[in-house]
């Protein structure tokens, strides 16, 4: 009868281990259930414009009227970029090679020249097809573009000729800019922003929590 009783007490000791292992992994379980902040810089909602630009195919595309994709990616710069852009370009087609293609086809990539005048429909066409395939290539008067990116907080510089006899087409916002089928832009991320962090923002603003991430980024 005395071997009884350390038995007893292994056995509830045991219990009590088991319990408080099933009650951490209850919690950690709730942890990774609540939704991660956005990695990307969320600000007030700018209204897409309404400006006409023409895609690859020559037929005309609008912000207003055609994105209409869960989330778009937009990205403003030209085919002659020697760094920068194809940097950017081939970090956006990494995240969203993170993605399952459910999530996948809810998003749409669309990239706006800076470089109009050089950059036609083919020139885009063949330039986006080493990235993304399925991505949207806009072009148009250097005009139309600037005033496209500027509701949307995109500087596109007015293309000043250099005493060399080339255009000065550098200078342009370098973010990527995301859209919802609202009509509005909440969220930019910046030209560093990693493929992973990317496609984790895309898929958290693809689920049911992304307005409430959202405003908790707008609060922060």
């Amino acid at each position: 009868m005395r071997e009884s009783r350390p038995r007893r007490t292994h056995a509830r000791a045991l219990v009590a281990a088991l319990a408080a292992a099933v009650l951490a992994t209850g919690c950690a379980a709730g942890a990774e259930e609540a939704p991660a902040a956005l990695t990307g810089a969320v600000h007030a909602p700018y209204a897409v414009p309404a400006t006409s630009l023409v895609d690859t195919a020559g037929e005309p595309w609008s912000f207003a009227e055609d994105a209409t994709a869960d989330l778009t990616l937009v990205f403003f710069g030209y085919t002659r970029c020697p760094d920068v852009c194809p940097a950017v370009m081939s970090t956006v087609a990494a995240a969203l090679n993170r993605l399952d293609e459910a999530d996948r086809e809810r998003v749409e990539v669309v990239f706006v020249t800076t470089d109009p005048a050089r950059d036609t429909g083919p020139v885009l066409r063949d330039y986006l097809d080493r990235f993304d395939p399925s991505a949207t290539g806009l072009t148009g008067e250097l005009d139309e573009v600037v005033a496209t990116g500027e509701p949307l907080a995109v500087y596109v510089s007015d293309g000043q000729r250099l005493p060399s006899g080339g255009y000065d087409l550098e200078t342009h916002s370098t973010h990527v800019t995301g859209v919802l089928p609202d009509g509005t832009s909440p969220i930019l991320w910046t030209q560093d922003v990693s493929a992973a962090d990317l496609a984790a923002d895309v898929q958290a603003l693809l689920g049911d929590d992304a307005e409430a991430l959202l405003e908790d980024g707008l609060a922060s």
